[in-house]
């Protein structure tokens, strides 16, 4: 079993993991760290999905990095420039040669004695194990299995002849020219991938348990375009940054306090874009705005699909899947020669690895974040973990920056370990992203950290409160607790 040691270590090499490994390059240079990646590629989320169409579903001016601005003008991104912008920021700061691809990470356990990790790695194309040892470990590997996707059970699949793809597994070079295609879903992926496969297919059903909201953007911000002729980029960047920002916080705090008004807004949009004849129960979930994520689509290509008869939307349940189609509850019959199963995620903390203290297993969903970045009681862990209301990597960023000011202090303070104590029992029976309704957000729900009662236990999903207590406010705070190193 080879041995490796670093001082930080980075687990996982997508939008996160390169964010926080130039924050450390930035702040820390002399600072020794090293990535594992389980793929063989930069990117992360980016480069495993590949399915027609796929894009950012947040504007890139505020989902790009804070200190390397997104340069072009699309607002959502498609999936090969996003991945070519992660992998050009980790070439420019040299990340790409601290990265070891191709390992996964299986356990992690802290020894208290040694002050140190010791995580134990699977080289999945050899069946190798490597050990590596750290003081400091960094968890960046999103929040869904990148194995499988949530599927549900469906009556007769077995039956079926045609040609059945979960997004997340798209097939290489995967040819839908000509082909009759019902997609089932209606969250993020399928108005995307509806309205791609629609400029190929014969036709494309969208097929919906029930309705998303889903609103028009922009495909190209025109406005900055414009002010890039008169004054100078990184300003531009910064101000279209901090009104994208500001305008997607407004926007769910408006649908939090207001939620007839936006509802109203919003389908008002759909109606425009569909015309007055259009059946608006497909585009009117009974669930108010936000309780759920809203479904964005540039310049309205779905609607721009359905107007011209390229797609449909059906709202109904599956019966069964039959030889050549699906048979609705309904009784009625959609002949399909490609099933595209846009069912959703199934959520995964620490990308399946497994955490224990001294021997001790720790299990996540026992423990509370404090400031949304550490775990209660987890010694020298950082868990990076981004918004669900806003651009994900808007809270990576600056948990990147809290990161450098927390090793910052240690160092100068000679400390070897902090963790976060929890001396009022705040924990509760909610989980941490409980505010939003999804189904792969219910069936987490025994997965991810516990929301605590209060602040630093409570993870808020709030821009301008995190970045105010991440970037200003006291590192040493009397929760965190410090210890020297021993001799």
């Amino acid at each position: 079993m080879t041995a490796n040691h670093t001082n930080v270590l980075i687990i996982g090499a997508g939008l996160s993991g390169i964010g926080v490994a130039c924050r450390l390059r930035r702040e820390l240079p002399d600072r020794e760290f090293a990535i594992l990646e389980r793929r063989e590629n930069i990117g992360g989320t980016w480069d495993l999905f590949r399915y027609p169409g796929v894009r950012s579903d947040s504007d890139m001016f505020s989902f790009g990095y804070e200190f390397r601005p997104w340069d072009g003008l699309k607002v959502l991104a498609d999936g090969e420039s996003i991945r070519g912008y992660v992998a050009a920021t980790a070439a420019e700061y040299g990340i790409d040669r601290e990265i070891r691809f191709g390992r996964r990470v299986v356990a992690a356990d802290w020894s208290g004695e040694r002050q140190q990790w010791t995580v134990t790695v699977l080289r999945e194309e050899s069946g190798d194990s490597e050990t590596w040892t750290c003081e400091f470990l960094v968890t960046c590997t999103g929040y869904y299995d990148y194995d499988r996707g949530h599927l549900p059970d469906f009556p007769g699949v077995e039956s079926y002849g045609g040609t059945l793809i979960h997004p997340q597994h798209w097939p290489a070079d995967f040819d839908h020219t000509g082909k009759r295609v019902v997609v089932i879903g209606s969250g993020a992926t399928a108005v995307t991938v509806v309205p791609a496969m629609a400029e190929a297919a014969e036709h494309v059903t969208m097929l919906q348990r029930s309705p998303s909201y889903v609103f028009s953007l922009p495909s190209v911000d025109r406005l900055t375009a414009l002010q890039r002729k008169v004054l100078p980029a990184p300003f531009v960047h910064r101000m279209t940054r901090r009104r994208n920002i500001k305008v997607q916080r407004a926007l769910f705090k408006a649908a939090r306090r207001y939620p007839r008004l936006v509802r109203g807004v919003l389908l008002a949009g759909v109606r425009r874009r569909l015309g007055a004849g259009f059946d608006m129960s497909h585009f009117s979930p009974k669930y108010d705005p936000w309780d759920e994520r809203l479904c964005a689509v540039p310049d309205g290509d779905l609607f721009e699909a359905l107007r011209a008869g390229r797609a449909s939307v059906v709202t109904d349940t599956v019966e069964t899947f039959t030889a050549t189609g699906i048979r609705l509850g309904s009784g009625r019959e959609l002949a399909a020669d490609v099933v595209v199963t846009a069912t959703g995620l199934n959520l995964q903390a620490l990308g399946g690895a497994s955490v224990s203290v001294d021997g001790q297993p720790r299990d996540l969903h026992e423990v509370c974040t404090y400031k949304s970045v550490l775990l209660e009681g987890i010694p020298n862990l950082a868990w990076v973990f981004g918004y669900t209301n806003a651009s994900w990597t808007l809270k990576v960023d600056i948990a990147a920056v809290y990161l450098v000011r927390l090793l910052k202090h240690m160092d100068r303070t000679g400390q070897a370990v902090a963790v976060p104590v929890d001396r009022g029992a705040n924990a509760t029976e909610a989980g941490v992203v409980d505010e939003l309704s999804s189904g792969y957000i219910r069936r987490a729900k025994d997965i991810m950290p516990r929301q605590g009662r209060d602040f630093p236990w409570r993870m808020v999903m709030d821009y301008q409160h995190d970045k105010k207590v991440l970037l200003t406010e006291p590192v040493a705070d009397g929760i965190l607790e410090f210890g020297a190193r021993r001799p």
